[in-house]
Parts: structure tokens; sequence; C-alpha cells
């Protein structure tokens, strides 16, 4: 049987149950084990299936039992129990206040405070949806009870939890590295200053919006000493110690990001403790939490891990890269139609699905042309990171929109992110043009 038409069929089946709303982990378990099986039924050229049994169960159980004892995937419960950790012991909500405090007296300060705060979220949690979800409480019910304008004080946080993705410690950078095999620590270095420049172009749509409109954003009327802004910016100094550990550690050589992880979950709940911020009830739900959201995490790598495997069998991956190689197109062509496929599934899909359905595919045409994978990585996190807000299945928005209920419809959030998304596509634009951008910071890695 050809096994590029089973491979090709496969993708298809995959795409059609999660049309259907079939779990991404179900959905590429139950097509790889049933492709393996039949590419293996058909080796001899008849159906024999009892032949196919021995090796598609080897696949199955050999490629799942090899991934979740990958030595890179501990850092994943480790970064997540690291943002519930700390969101427990309050210092996330630190890094709000003490950019609320300091940019209160802008023009949008606290649209551009949640933004920051999402920001410095980002640094602990490497959860997109955490920190949509942390912060959308924290920050979403303030500005619409100050007279914020519904769309700028939902949207600013909806797109301030993207930078989850790309700021390292990213969960998304953690699967990519694993599945292309490239430096994890590399990875999170390289999304620091495409991190950056997402987060001040999304300050900049807000001082553009209140700007244009300054009724949207009621100043804030009160005082506010310089005592109480060093004051608060010395309360959000664990949430900054963090960052160094973790950033500074891995460009240091000091350790590795499994290392970066542990030792930082060791710090936060330390430092919770001290600061009579973290009780062990609140540490139990944390660690539950973070049970619960890594056994997501692991089923669908496990499956992607079989999937990927299955793949290679079909060498359907090959015959693309050679139909592509053929066609000749610049790598300019070549980047913009990946872009436009990545953008495409992000409007349907969670992240996670569309990296492991897709690297399989990109990956040796990315390598066939000679670029540069940790880059690529950037640019797949940044496409990734704009799906999250996109319509009609903007993850991100529906979180901000369970936070806010009924007093603020989804398209209203949706309206309001066309200005974000216009910035994001420019950051994207830079960031697939000026390599170097993100290649700098893991160049000069000791």
């Amino acid at each position: 049987m050809d096994g590029t038409l089973v491979g090709i069929v496969a993708f298809a089946a995959v795409l059609g149950f999660l049309a259907i709303r079939v779990p991404i982990a179900f959905a590429l378990a139950a097509v790889a084990t049933v492709g393996t099986f039949v590419l293996f039924a058909f080796r001899t050229g008849s159906f024999t299936p009892d032949r196919a049994i021995r090796p598609t169960s080897s696949l199955v159980f050999s490629n799942s039992f090899d991934l979740i004892h990958s030595y890179d995937l501990s850092m994943i419960p480790l970064f997540v129990a690291l943002g519930h950790i700390a969101y427990r012991a309050e210092i996330t909500t630190a890094i709000y206040h003490a950019a609320r405090v300091w940019l209160a007296k802008i023009p949008g300060g606290v649209a551009m405070a949640s933004v920051v705060g999402c920001g410095g979220f980002s640094a602990i949690s490497g959860s997109s949806i955490a920190c949509a979800s942390t912060m959308g409480r924290i920050c979403s019910p303030e500005m619409l009870s100050m007279g914020y304008d519904k769309r700028l004080a939902t949207a600013s946080v909806a797109a301030g939890g993207t930078l989850g993705s790309l700021i390292p410690p990213s969960v998304l950078f953690i699967i990519y590295g694993i599945f292309t095999e490239t430096s994890i620590s590399a990875l999170f270095l390289a999304g620091v200053l495409p991190g950056i420049l997402s987060l001040a172009g999304f300050l900049l749509v807000i001082w553009l919006w209140v700007r244009q409109r300054p009724q949207d954003a009621p100043r804030y009327e009160g005082t506010i000493t310089g005592a109480e802004r060093w004051q608060a910016a010395v309360k959000a100094w664990p949430a900054a110690a963090l960052f160094v550990v973790i950033v500074g550690g891995i460009y240091g050589g000091i350790f590795t990001a499994t290392e970066a992880a542990a030792i930082s979950v060791a710090l936060v709940t330390l430092t919770g403790f001290l600061q009579r911020k973290l009780t062990l009830a609140g540490l139990w739900a944390a660690l539950r939490e973070t049970a619960i959201q890594t056994t997501s995490i692991f089923l669908i790598a496990a499956a992607a891990k079989i999937f990927v495997a299955f793949i290679a069998l079909t060498r359907v991956a090959p015959e693309i890269v050679g139909a592509v190689t053929s066609a000749e197109p610049n790598v300019a062509v070549l980047m913009i139609v990946i872009a436009l496929i990545y953008l495409a599934l992000g409007m349907f899909l969670d992240p996670i699905g569309i990296m492991v359905l897709t690297l399989p595919l990109m990956v040796p045409l990315i390598e066939n042309y000679g670029l540069d994978l940790i880059w690529f990585g950037v640019v797949v996190v940044k496409l990734l990171e704009i799906g999250l807000i996109t319509p009609p299945v903007g993850l991100n928005v529906f979180v901000i929109s369970s936070v806010v209920g009924k007093e603020v419809p989804i398209d209203r959030i949706f309206s309001g992110l066309v200005r974000f998304l216009s910035i994001d596509i420019i950051v994207l634009g830079i960031i697939m043009a000026v390599p170097a951008l993100s290649l700098l910071i893991p160049a000069t890695m000791q």
C-alpha cells in the first residue's frame, strides 16, 4: 500500500476528528495506531493482520514510553507548578500591582499595567492560558469598575496573556525542543527579545488607542507618592529574582533549563512560606492543578510522538519536501505560505495540537532549506501566539469571557483585539525578516 496516500488520509482523518471535537490526544493516537497497523498489515502486498500486531504495538508503546521518561519533559510539570505556586503566593499579583502604581498616571496606565503584569507572569508561568486566566481575574474587573471601555479592558488582557507563549519559560518551546531535538535552553533565550518586542508593541497599541479615544480610559485621580512606588516595586522582587534565576542562570551556563525549573519551584515555595502568603492548603491546591494540567499535556505529547513515528513510516514528509523543492519557491514565499497555514489552523485548533500536527512536515522542509530551527521555533510560537486571539476559537478570548461573564460579549472582545492583531502581524514580519533578533542572545551563550 502506498505510504504517502496513507499519510495524507491520516492527516485528513485527524483534522476531521478535531472538527467534531475529539480531544487531540485521542485523535492523534487513534489515527496513528490504525495507520501503522494498516501499513504493516499490507507490507507484503496482501492483507496479513497477524503480522501487524507486534510491530504496531512496539511502535506505539516504545515511543510513548520513551517520551514520558524523557528528562527534558520533566520541565513541564516544574514550570506549570511554578506558575500555580507563584499565584497562590501572590507573587504574580505583586507584579501587576507594581506596574499599576508606576503607570497609574499615564493615560491608559491600568491597561498598560495589565500587559506588563502578563509579561511578568509569563516569565514565571510559561502558559498563555494560565496567564490570561490569572491576570484576567485581577485586571479586567478593575478596569471595568473604573469606567474603561469594555473592549480595551478585555482585549488588553487577552492579548497580554499570549506573551506566555514567547517569553521564557514557555511550555510550547519545551514541546518544540523535544520534538525537533533542539536546545530548549537556546529556545528560551531566543524568545526573550521577540517577547519584549511583542510586549512593547501591545503598549504602543494601548497608547495610540487612548490618544485617539481618551474617553475609553479614564484618568486616575488619586495621589501616588514616590514612597508608594518604591514600596510596590520592592514587593515585586520575588518575580524579578525568578526571572534572573531562569534566564540569567541558563544564559550564564550555571544550570540547564530543567535545573532552573527545579530551583525556581523551590525558591518560590520557600519565599511564599517565609512571606506568609502561601499556606499548605494553597500549596496542595497548586500541586493538584499542576497534576491536572500536566496530565493533559503529557497525553497530547505521547500521542504526538506516536503520530510522528507513524508519519516517518509513511515517508509523506520527504514527498512533500521533494514537491516543494521542485517548485523552487524562494525562502520568503515559503515562509509566507507556512505562516498562512499556521494562522488558518490557529483559528480552529489549540496551540499544542497545531504544533504536534505540523512539525513532522515542517521541520524536514525547513532543514532542507538550511534554515535555523531555533529561529523557526520562535516564528512558530509567535504564530501560535497569534492564534490564541483570532476568531472563532481564540482560547484567550474565551478565558477572559469566562472571567467577565455577560458584561462583555465575546464579539466585543474580538473587535477590541483587531488593533493588537495588527501589531502582532508587524512583529511577526520583523521576526521572520530579521533572524538575528531571535538568535542574538543564544549565540552568546556560554
